[in-house]
């Protein structure tokens, strides 16, 4: 796990607000802290012209939510929704970077979306996203620019049949969404965000996250119910907004997928700080969820054979230079066969 201590205090900075207004208002501070976190996982960039994707990030996420929760009281409409973005977010991410963000993240939250029906609850979640962004961004002007890294050269072979993807992206999610409205879940976007967040098309990033998801959210959970369980004072609640925050900032570079156990933590805080005795139930419903989540996507991404795609040869240089002697000697042969006629 990676931990960098100069992110940690971007982290901190950014969460000082909701720290501040957890002695007003403890929901509402949860709330902004809950906000701030996108910025903070997608750390700083070296240049301020660079940081204004903070913004566009918090839209990625917040638009999105509202969306689901719109259409979360239609859901068959909903279900058919995640499975047609699946294959194009996918097909997207092929073609341009955003594409990327499209796919991994503002899919998910689509589905996150299906546990805030209605307008004023979708309404209210986006414009906590999109603010936190936009305040993240201000302070992120803040810091110095650096010299940017050399970025890596893409790898030509890693790009997959994004289609073929995409479509076990769609189905995994859609079958998550369904199964969710079929049982009436409380939140039915809790196990359609999993299966849709731990899916990748590399087989082992998709078992790394799947793992690290399912222990992240337990830990998350369990550190949330202790805290509620000790009934601590507004002080407290506002250090541990600072902590939570700048936790995810410092480890956002980890191999390992630690972010769910600080949005789990900061969610279980707001579902549970009001009825702590709701605990036990709470806990079993997210970690529940969470694993019908994964073992969706286990069965679409890694336990479904993929299909043989048609391999059409490329004529290469080398090939093409290879033929040229053999259309050379056919040459010959055939002047020389002319000449012996005459």
């Amino acid at each position: 796990m990676v931990w960098r201590w100069p992110d940690a205090a971007l982290g901190a900075a950014y969460a000082l607000p909701g720290a501040l207004l957890v002695f007003n208002d403890l929901t509402r501070g949860l709330a902004l802290a809950l906000g701030v976190l996108p910025g903070a996982i997608v750390g700083l960039m070296p240049r301020r012209r660079g940081r204004l994707a903070i913004i566009v990030l918090g839209c990625a996420i917040g638009v999105p939510l509202f969306v689901g929760g719109i259409v979360a009281g239609a859901p068959i409409l909903a279900v058919a929704a995640i499975a047609v973005l699946g294959p194009a977010s996918a097909r997207l991410a092929a073609r341009h970077r955003l594409g990327q963000v499209a796919m991994s993240l503002s899919l998910p939250m689509f589905g996150v979306g299906l546990s805030y029906p209605g307008v004023q609850k979708g309404a209210e979640v986006c414009g906590l996203m999109i603010a936190g962004s936009i305040y993240a961004c201000l302070v992120s002007m803040l810091w110095p620019e650096r010299a940017a890294a050399p970025r890596a050269a893409p790898d030509a072979g890693a790009r997959g049949p994004a289609l073929e993807y995409g479509v076990r992206l769609g189905a995994a999610g859609a079958t998550a969404a369904a199964i969710g409205f079929l049982l009436d879940l409380e939140h039915v976007g809790w196990a359609c965000a999993a299966a849709l967040l731990v899916m990748r098309p590399a087989a082992e990033m998709q078992r790394l996250r799947s793992v690290g998801r399912i222990i992240s959210v337990a830990v998350g959970a369990l550190a949330a119910i202790l805290l509620v369980r000790l009934h601590p004072p507004a002080a407290i609640y506002a250090l541990v907004v600072l902590a939570t925050v700048a936790g995810a900032a410092a480890t956002h570079t980890s191999r390992w997928y630690v972010t769910p156990a600080f949005t789990t933590f900061l969610v279980f805080l707001l579902l549970l700080y009001a009825r702590p005795q709701d605990a036990a139930s709470r806990f079993d419903e997210r970690v529940l969820e969470t694993l019908l989540g994964v073992a969706i996507a286990y069965l679409f991404g890694l336990a479904l054979p993929a299909p043989r795609w048609p391999r059409s040869r490329a004529r290469s240089p080398a090939d093409g230079s290879a033929s040229r002697p053999g259309r050379a000697r056919s040459a010959r042969r055939r002047r020389g066969g002319s000449a012996s006629r005459r």
